[in-house]
């Protein structure tokens, strides 16, 4: 090994140990709280005198004022991101089909402007998110959240499968049009399975972005047993005295779907999030 290579990798560690600490400090924190009991959750011990798991015993059990509908409301969250995942890549991936495959008409400046609505912050869209849910009748339904997260969503999506169609070859395409192929036999049958990847990290980055999404969870449903588990864990933060330990059982537990799909697909992910990112 050669000092400069030497030099390169100590450097590599000198930056990767803050940012894994970072990372994992936080994520310590949680466990740290959540096999405490109230009175061990703040004594600055690094690890519980008396670790238990009747935090997580009373978040399963619904025992808790606040988790009364924890599972409903793990069910709603889980329902709502699925399907804010599908929709967002059925429309994302046929949007970047007409607009690179197919060259559609004026394609690329509806692409540009969707993405020019990303200056303006998600949350100065709030209010009129919540007007317009309340105008066609669906507010306080979970397709009010729904339709928000595909309208945040759906401008990158489409970007990103653009930019990936962008480089597939299209003599593929022409190969399949002399065979008889018709827009939607080239779809299903050369788009799709060429574009896999960069349709699963999509579909996994709307997913998520659902998931954890709070200020339109809050202000587009009301209903204790239609609201996100997002949205109930944030109540916690409105006691007096917070079950701190009780909310980093749950947070845990929250965290574990969107832990579990990033895993399976962790593969996809980079290769398919930046497939397409070094053309204009």
């Amino acid at each position: 090994m050669t000092a400069r290579k030497a030099l390169q990798e100590a450097r590599l560690i000198l930056i990767g140990i803050p940012v894994a600490l970072w990372t994992l400090v936080p994520i310590y924190h949680m466990f740290l709280f959540a096999l405490s009991s109230k009175d061990d959750a703040f004594s600055g011990r690094l690890w519980p005198a008396h670790p238990t798991l009747n935090n997580f015993r009373i978040v399963f059990e619904e025992k808790h004022y606040f988790l009364n509908h924890f599972w409903r409301q793990l069910g709603n969250s889980l329902v709502i991101a699925i399907a804010v995942g599908v929709i967002t890549l059925a429309i994302a991936a046929a949007a970047a089909f007409a607009i690179s495959r197919l060259k559609a008409r004026g394609g690329r400046l509806l692409m540009n402007c969707a993405l020019f609505t990303y200056f303006i912050p998600a949350a100065f869209l709030a209010v009129p998110m919540y007007k317009a849910m309340g105008v066609y009748g669906i507010l306080n339904t979970q397709w009010a959240l729904i339709l928000a997260m595909i309208t945040l969503a759906s401008p990158y999506a489409i970007w990103v499968l653009k930019q990936a169609s962008d480089k597939l070859p299209f003599e593929l395409d022409e190969a399949a049009r002399i065979d008889g192929a018709s827009p939607l036999q080239l779809f299903r049958l050369v788009y799709v399975p060429l574009m896999v990847p960069s349709l699963v990290a999509i579909g996994t980055y709307a997913l998520l972005l659902a998931w954890n999404e709070y200020l339109y969870a809050f202000l587009l449903l009301s209903n204790d047993k239609d609201i996100t588990l997002a949205v109930a864990l944030g109540h916690f933060l409105s006691a007096d005295d917070s079950p701190w330990e009780i909310l980093m059982a749950t947070g845990l537990v929250y965290a574990l779907p969107p832990a579990a799909i990033y895993y399976v697909f962790r593969r996809y992910m980079v290769s398919g999030l930046t497939a397409g990112a070094v053309k204009a």
